[in-house]
């Protein structure tokens, strides 16, 4: 089982052998200081995750997760993963979904997104599709997808709102097509 510390908000894989093993797994976190590796053999550093991926990696027995040397339960690590993110439990699920189905999901922060996901990982190809997390409950203003389908357009990427049904206990997506009248 590989060994990870929690640093405040995210996680880092001090062994760089343990590293490069999960980001070859599924370009599972960040290598410090490198931006999208094309190649394995370009990973000589600590893997930085984010709360999203332990939490998954934790679930998956694929990691541990330390605090002070203690080994933090799934559900201790899921309690302090939501009191950094804002909807973690939204979040969390949506990530989850995706992976499940095989994508690979990055912050997709630069494109005023949740996620940007990807068909094979960064560097490899282009990420077809940018996804925001909104609350089941949540009121949407009109003008927020017309902003958030004018940037997709902008970026080639197909925009996605994901949202948690918990009656089904499912997540349900909602992909919006641009066309002319």
């Amino acid at each position: 089982m590989i060994e990870a510390s929690l640093c405040g908000s995210r996680i880092i894989v001090w062994s760089k052998e343990d590293g490069v093993k999960l980001y070859s797994m599924g370009y599972y976190g960040k290598p410090v200081n490198i931006d999208k590796p094309k190649n394995i053999s370009e990973i000589n550093t600590y893997l930085e995750l984010s709360l999203l991926e332990a939490n998954y990696l934790v679930e998956k027995g694929i990691i541990v997760v330390k605090d002070n040397n203690r080994v933090l339960t799934k559900e201790e690590l899921f309690e302090i993963s939501k009191k950094h993110y804002r909807l973690f439990k939204e979040l969390y699920e949506v990530y989850k979904d995706l992976r499940e189905r095989g994508y690979i999901v990055r912050s997709g922060i630069k494109f005023g997104a949740n996620f940007a996901v990807y068909k094979y990982g960064p560097g490899i190809d282009h990420a077809p599709f940018i996804v925001h997390v909104i609350p089941n409950s949540a009121e949407i203003d009109p003008i927020e997808i017309i902003r958030a389908g004018r940037l997709s357009h902008t970026v080639r990427k197909k925009f996605i709102l994901a949202t948690l049904d918990e009656t089904h206990k499912k997540v349900v997506y909602y992909m919006f097509d641009w066309w002319k009248a």
